[in-house]
């Protein structure tokens, strides 16, 4: 029997996501798996009640506050708060750890339809702060129209 590629590439994510949970001594579970794979999938951000409408009844809201909380503990995800104060989770970096993040990049707020862009590929400045201070995290959030908005809105 013949594996299709999308099979082969979902199989490879999933053991994937076995491995970073593995890694961060997490018990690998299907409600964990599944919130990686949906993140995973998306362009943008996305906020816990997204999730839940995607996820269905096959997780219930606790148990994804836990899984989100422990994710963004252990830095597999980190959270951006939308233009209304929601917040939405992203995929950290693979040099991110429960000890450091390492997700300084722009996020991108579309003005129009909220969506979050992680723009990886902006890095921050280096921030020298005074003596006796310690930077925990920086966040700036660039605000504009995506490229779906712009070109509607033309």
């Amino acid at each position: 029997m013949k594996v299709t590629e999308t099979g082969k590439a979902q199989q490879e994510t999933a053991e994937k996501f076995v491995h970073l949970l593995r890694r961060n001594k997490l018990k690998v579970t299907q409600p964990r798996l599944s919130v990686l794979q949906i993140i995973s999938a998306k362009e943008t951000a996305i906020s816990q009640p997204e999730l839940e409408k995607l996820l269905g009844d096959t997780v219930d809201r606790v148990t994804l506050y836990r899984v989100l909380a422990t994710y963004e503990e252990k830095g597999i995800l980190h959270k951006i708060f939308d233009l209304h104060g929601t917040a939405t989770y992203a995929l950290c970096s693979t040099a991110c750890d429960e000890h450091h993040h390492h997700d300084e990049h722009v996020h991108f707020i579309c003005s129009a339809c909220n969506s979050i862009y992680c723009l990886d590929e902006i890095k921050l400045p280096k921030i020298n702060l005074p003596k006796d201070y310690r930077l925990q995290s920086i966040g700036i959030n660039a605000v504009g129209l995506c490229a779906q908005c712009k070109t509607v809105s033309h």
